[in-house]
């Protein structure tokens, strides 16, 4: 069987935590930010963890892991 190739778009998207958690940053912090206000701003830093439905998606589309 050959090997499968992993998403280029997973590989620059997302990390896996030590725990098997997948970790992603948060959407709409691009650009165009003075339309939203400081609350919606401050509370989108940083990176969240991804549900347990989600992950199932980012595990096909990585099927060895990611580093």
């Amino acid at each position: 069987m050959p090997k499968l190739k992993t998403k280029s778009g997973v590989k620059k998207r997302f990390k896996i935590t030590a725990t098997g958690k997948v970790k992603h940053g948060v959407a709409g912090k691009r650009h165009r930010l003075s339309s939203h206000n400081a609350k919606y701003i401050r509370q989108n830093r940083g990176t969240e963890v991804l549900s347990d439905s989600d992950w199932g998606h980012v595990k096909l589309w990585a099927p060895y892991g990611l580093k």
